[in-house]
């Protein structure tokens, strides 16, 4: 009797676990896996999109992206800014970083900072 009960509890145990998992799944396939509690992250466009108008280009190499939703928040966090033109490449977890003035690889590391991931190279 005590091996039922046992096995009973056992089976219970998994069951929640199971439940918990699917509606762990359910919620990153509705909200990105990233949480965004909002839906997809909406692109921020940029007005000027002539290349000639940056002088400087940088690579950085972002980790911690896994979505299409992580690389629009990297981009929209870049693309906010004044002057500034980013493209993000999800495969190669990797930003292109276009700008009219300088940028310092601190302000780089804080702005991807901000937005949740971590650069791990600039180039």
């Amino acid at each position: 009797m005590s091996g039922e009960i046992s096995t009973a509890i056992i089976v219970a145990g998994l069951v929640v676990i199971c439940v918990l998992s699917v509606k762990s799944y359910m919620k990153k396939l509705r909200n990105g896996c990233c949480g965004g509690g909002d839906g997809p992250e909406k692109k921020v466009k940029v007005a000027d999109k002539n290349k000639e108008h940056y002088s400087y280009t940088v690579q950085a190499v972002i980790d911690g992206m896994v979505c299409g939703n992580c690389a629009t928040r990297v981009e929209n966090a870049f693309n906010r800014m004044d002057g500034v033109w980013a493209r993000v490449d999800l495969g190669q977890k990797q930003a292109t970083i276009r700008s009219k003035e300088p940028l310092k690889e601190e302000d780089i590391k804080d702005v991807v900072r901000q937005a949740g991931y971590t650069v791990m190279k600039i180039s």
